[in-house]
């Protein structure tokens, strides 16, 4: 439930530019963005609690790896495609270009949501061998992985949602730029965990 909470706030919503601090200075950077790197944090010590529990397991006699789905090379594509899409649209929002923010907003969801039923669709094809999750610990660690991550996609999605509503009924630009600058940013990170993730998936 703790990692469902984490995943359900929403750190880079449009805030002010500044931040009082406790001795009466000025932060200069939005508190948006702070919430950001903060949840970041979080969310890589979660991430790397995973894996130091994967390899440590990993060692035990009653692991036995399991097949690797190809499709996870498209989905890894899928993401990829994804991240540079919303970094295309984060572009777009500094040079006042609207429509290519909305392109850029759209092709990344989209790209992220077929990222997402694709990783179903390799959960299917394991189960269809007989690679259940409870059957052994590397079926479980597999599962466990890839639904964290395809939490934090979900999570991501949410925000990335209300961004493009925003732009798409017709929203100022100077007043979604931040949201669509830190959704970039937070696409960027689901990739480059994604890219640790599959190494290691790969390699074991």
């Amino acid at each position: 439930m703790s990692i469902i909470k984490t995943l359900m706030t929403k750190p880079w919503e449009d805030q002010p530019d500044t931040l009082e601090n406790l001795q009466g200075g000025v932060v200069s950077m939005p508190p948006a963005r702070i919430g950001l790197w903060t949840f970041l944090a979080v969310a890589t010590s979660v991430f790397g609690l995973f894996i130091v529990a994967y390899n440590f397991r990993l060692g035990l006699d009653d692991w036995v790896s399991i097949p690797k789905p190809d499709l996870l090379w498209m989905n890894t594509v899928l993401l990829i495609l994804g991240s540079i899409a919303l970094q295309w649209a984060r572009v777009a929002s500094t040079q006042g270009k609207l429509p290519a923010v909305r392109m850029g907003l759209i092709a990344g969801g989209l790209f992220s949501l077929a990222f997402l039923a694709g990783q179903l669709i390799a959960w299917q094809q394991l189960t269809a061998t007989g690679f259940f999750l409870t059957a052994n610990p590397a079926n479980s660690f597999f599962y466990l992985i890839t639904a964290l991550h395809g939490l934090h996609v979900l999570g991501g999605l949410w925000v990335w949602a209300k961004t493009s509503f925003k732009v798409l009924r017709g929203g100022e630009l100077e007043d979604v730029s931040l949201s669509v600058e830190l959704c970039a940013v937070y696409w960027h990170y689901l990739l480059i965990v994604w890219a640790v993730l599959f190494g290691l998936l790969l390699t074991t």
